[in-house]
Order: C-alpha cells, then sequence, then structure tokens
C-alpha cells in the first residue's frame, strides 16, 4: 500500500474514532439531561461512526498497510442546549467531509483507485450526515425555545430511530 494513501486513511481513522466519542459525550449529556430520544439517537450514530473507522481499519489491513489504533482526545461533555449540540455536530461533519476530500485527493494524486472507489462510500455518507444535521437544526430553529416543541422533538427523535431500526430489519425474520 502507497504509504501516504496509508498515512491518510490512518488519518481518517482517527477522525472517525473521534467522531463516535464526540456522538457518545452528547449523547452522555443528552440522557443525563432528560432527553432520551436524543440520546438514543447519538448513541446510535455513535456505532454508526464506530463502524466507519472498522471499515477503514480493515481496509487498510486487508491492502497490505498498517492500520493504527489511534489515541483520542477527550471530547466536550458539556453543552449549553440542544440547538449548540447540534451545531457542533454539524461543523464536526463538515471537517470530517473535509478530510474525506482530502483523502479522496490523495489517492487521486497517487494514482491509487482500489482505494478512491472504496473511499466513495465515505463521500457518500458525508452527504447524508451533513444533510441530516441540517434538518434537524432547521426543526430546532421553527422551536426556538418551546418547551412543548422540544418534548415533541425529543420524542420525534426516538420514533424516528424506531422507523430506521425497523426498516434495517430482515423481512424473512
Amino acid at each position: 500500500m502507497n504509504k501516504r494513501v496509508e498515512a491518510a486513511l490512518n488519518d481518517q481513522i482517527k477522525k472517525e474514532a473521534s467522531s463516535s466519542q464526540y456522538y457518545l459525550s452528547m449523547a452522555s449529556w443528552a440522557e443525563s439531561n432528560g432527553l432520551n430520544g436524543t440520546a438514543n439517537f447519538m448513541y446510535t450514530h455513535s456505532d454508526e461512526e464506530r463502524f466507519h473507522m472498522l471499515k477503514l481499519v480493515k481496509f487498510v489491513n486487508e491492502r497490505g498497510g498498517r492500520a493504527e489504533v489511534p489515541q483520542l482526545e477527550k471530547p466536550p461533555h458539556e453543552f449549553k442546549n440542544l440547538k449548540i449540540v447540534f451545531e457542533s455536530l454539524l461543523e464536526h461533519e463538515i471537517g470530517v467531509t473535509a478530510s474525506i476530500n482530502n483523502l479522496v485527493d490523495i489517492c487521486l494524486q497517487e494514482k491509487d483507485y482500489t482505494t478512491h472507489n472504496f473511499v466513495q462510500w465515505y463521500v457518500s455518507e458525508q452527504l447524508e450526515e451533513e444533510a441530516l444535521a441540517r434538518t434537524i437544526l432547521d426543526k430546532l430553529n421553527l422551536i426556538g425555545t418551546d418547551s412543548g416543541g422540544m418534548y415533541m422533538f425529543d420524542r420525534d427523535m426516538e420514533n424516528s430511530l424506531i422507523q430506521v431500526n425497523n426498516s434495517n430489519e430482515d423481512p424473512g425474520q
């Protein structure tokens, strides 16, 4: 495996692991503030980010490189309110998108088309991650500081996870 591509992939592994921890910290904050639907949403997304990291680890190792398990910085654990949580999340995801785009660029510079092809999944995933964060922020902006609206929002977050989990189940079960 090309060493420059391997280094960029290992950097992305760290970013995905950090994303998982970031979502986990947000989940803990939401849960301790009575926002169980939001907490479950964040716990699910933390697992998803860990899956993204593992997918990269396996790819690097299968291609003859060596994936590195990164040391992570402690994520923030206090947030002023739910809107700030999702603003932070969007900002974080925009940074991850920039990193993925940089990885794509390195793959093309190094003519590593196999890795370029593999990374396209992450390009699509980041479009979804950013769009979801923006949609949630739009809803929070509509709610403002209305506690009834916040209650409904949190309940909707939990119900959206139930729908996603049901749609991912095998119909043959």
